[in-house]
């Protein structure tokens, strides 16, 4: 089993602060796309005002891929990141 996780290549789709969208925009936006709950897409906005930039979900490039142009066509600016 430990063979097949190493394999598996897990992505981080990356949210940066764009100064533009309200706290709650963002919130709403990752519950929708990322499939957080209230709480924890609260706790990604507050880091990604804080930091600039906060890694909002991992898994698949695929899955991943999804999620990005989904936020993109929110107007909200993200990348997948190794």
């Amino acid at each position: 089993m430990k063979g097949a996780e190493t394999k598996r290549k897990v992505y981080k789709l990356m949210l940066a602060n764009d100064e533009i969208h309200t706290f709650e925009y963002v919130i709403e936006s990752l519950v929708k796309v990322c499939g957080h709950g209230r709480e924890q897409a609260e706790q990604c906005a507050y880091l990604v005002h804080l930091k600039g930039i906060c890694d909002v979900k991992r898994g698949s490039l695929k899955e991943l891929t999804t999620m990005l142009t989904a936020l993109s066509k929110l107007e909200l600016t993200a990348k997948i990141e190794k």
